[in-house]
Parts: structure tokens; sequence; C-alpha cells
């Protein structure tokens, strides 16, 4: 690590009790030396992380209070939004993720050239629960895209500036922060990281969000590969069917012509219905492709609302 550098670590936190003020002194430790941020965002917790983060008073601490529940990927968002760093990295609040784990992955980032470091928990230290969702996004990632990388679901990633701020976090798309770096052309390398055991508080994790993992990747995908040129799905769909259905069509018209009748032939119905749906799937395209344009235009707003930012001996509403 470079002592001329700044780094900025953006942590989410909510109901991290006893968690907290523990995660504050490891960080010190790891990044004693080194000039830091710790950017804490307090998603709207219901025990005592604000109190315990306050009562440290540690002047390198940012505190970003929420004012409701906007979940990891909106926090997270807001703490990218924050940070100044040259690099930023980031990690979880339950204390799974080992903060002397930092300085190596900084500098693979710094005498490489990548944009993005990720942690790989090669032991890890969670239930069936929580590893059986992450298999499921690790297998489906890896076999519909080149990124090849054996542990999506590592909090513990460093990333250049640009590269973190880059990202538009959405619904809870943390999960695949890496691949959605991966596809806006991010350089990235994985090296293993120490895993431990939850101490303190309740996991947040449970089995229905294995559909939530599948549903929100294939969102992910969607919006990196489509949601700026919607046409190419909904119009190649639309394409193949009409297709379809005018090649059904002009067969159907040629045995007519030929004398046999095509009154009654199922084959009928499938070809005038795709024909229709072909013409409804292109126009489609069409209107959400102007949508989009508009979308990019116009939109300027973040999914969430900071209540008060407190920067320890001075604060802000």
């Amino acid at each position: 690590m470079n002592p001329n550098k700044f780094y900025s670590i953006v942590i989410p936190m909510y109901n991290e009790e006893g968690n907290a003020g523990l995660l504050i002194d490891k960080i010190k430790d790891a990044m004693r030396g080194y000039r830091y941020e710790l950017i804490l965002i307090d998603d709207f917790s219901k025990d005592r992380t604000v109190q315990q983060i306050k009562e440290k008073n540690d002047p390198n601490v940012v505190l970003i209070q929420l004012k409701k529940n906007y979940g990891q990927s909106s926090a997270m968002m807001a703490g990218f939004d924050y940070a100044t760093g040259d690099y930023i990295i980031t990690m979880d609040g339950d204390l799974q993720n080992d903060p002397s784990d930092i300085p190596a992955m900084v500098k693979l980032l710094e005498d490489g050239e990548y944009d993005l470091v990720v942690g790989n928990r090669e032991k890890r230290k969670d239930s069936s629960v929580r590893t059986i969702p992450s298999k499921i996004a690790n297998f489906i990632i890896k076999n519909s895209t080149k990124l090849h990388i054996s542990d999506q679901g590592c909090a513990l990633k460093v990333f250049t500036n640009d590269t973190a701020k880059d990202l538009n976090l959405y619904g809870e798309n943390h999960r695949f922060i890496s691949l959605m770096a991966h596809l806006n052309g991010a350089k990235i390398a994985e090296m293993p990281v120490k895993h431990h055991p939850r101490q303190h508080g309740v996991s947040k994790y449970g089995m229905n969000r294995t559909f939530k993992v599948i549903n929100d990747l294939l969102l992910v995908l969607f919006n990196q590969k489509y949601l700026s040129k919607p046409i190419y799905l909904f119009g190649n769909i639309g394409l193949l069917a009409f297709t379809l259905g005018m090649i059904i069509n002009i067969y159907l018209l040629v045995i007519k012509l030929l004398g046999q009748q095509i009154g009654g032939r199922p084959l009928l119905i499938l070809g005038v219905l795709l024909v229709f749906i072909g013409i409804q799937l292109f126009t489609t395209g069409i209107i959400v492709d102007m949508l989009m344009k508009t979308y990019f235009e116009s939109q300027n707003k973040r999914p969430f609302n900071i209540r008060k930012i407190t920067t320890f001996g001075k604060n802000e509403d």
C-alpha cells in the first residue's frame, strides 16, 4: 500500500450491534500508517449500531444515516457517492471478512493492471442456507458470461475510484458487483481471503434468497446488455417470430394453391399468431427504446434519502 494514497472503506451496516465497535478497531489496526476514511452507512438499524459507532468517536469514520431501510445496494451506492479515495474498498459489517486482508489486495491492485480485486472465501464459515444461493449464482454467471470468478458473493473488494463510481446499484444488485464491473470493461483479479463465522447478530440471508439471486442476475444481464438498446432484444425475438410466421403462412398459401384445404389446420393459427406476436414485440422494442432514451436523459435521482452525515467533530443535516 502507498502511504501517499487515500483509501475509502465503504461498509453498509444494518443491525450490527456488537460488531460495529470491533469493526472500527480492526480496520484501524489493518490501516495503521495509511490515510483512510471509513464510511459506515447505517441502513436504518433498529438496534444500537449507530450508538456504538458514535461512542468510538473515531476521526476516520464517516457515518451516513439513511432515512429508512433501503437495502444493501442503495446503502453501498450512498457510500460510493461520498467516497473520495484513490481506491474504494468494500466489505460486510458482520466481521466475517477480515480487514487484515486489505493491504495485500490493495497491493495487488496497485502492482497490476487491474481495476478490481475481489476476495475468494476458499474456506467459508457459513451454513448451506447461505452457500447454496451463492453456488447457484456462481454457476449461472460462469456459464452465461466470460467472467470466471470463484466467489461472486464475497463482499471484500478493492476498486479503483472510477470503477466503483461507474456502477449503478439498484434493487439488490450488490451481489453482482463483480459482474457489473466486468460488463463495464473492468479488468478483474481474484485472491484468497480469510473468512470468519459470525459472532454477533443474526444473518440476513435465507433460502428465499435463492430465487432473488436468479431474478437479480437475469435483471443485471438484461440491464447491462439491453438497457441502452432494448430493440436488440425485443426486435430480434420479434423478427424471429415474424419470420417463422411468414414461412408457415407462405407454405400454407402454396399448398392452398395446390388444391389442399388449410382452414382447419392448427398450423394456420400458429402462423398467424407468430406474425402478430412478431409485430407486437418489434413495436414494443421501439417503444421501450424511446422510454430508455427518455430515462437516461432525464433521470438524475438516487434511490435513497440521507437523514444525517456525521464526521465526528462536524455534523451535517
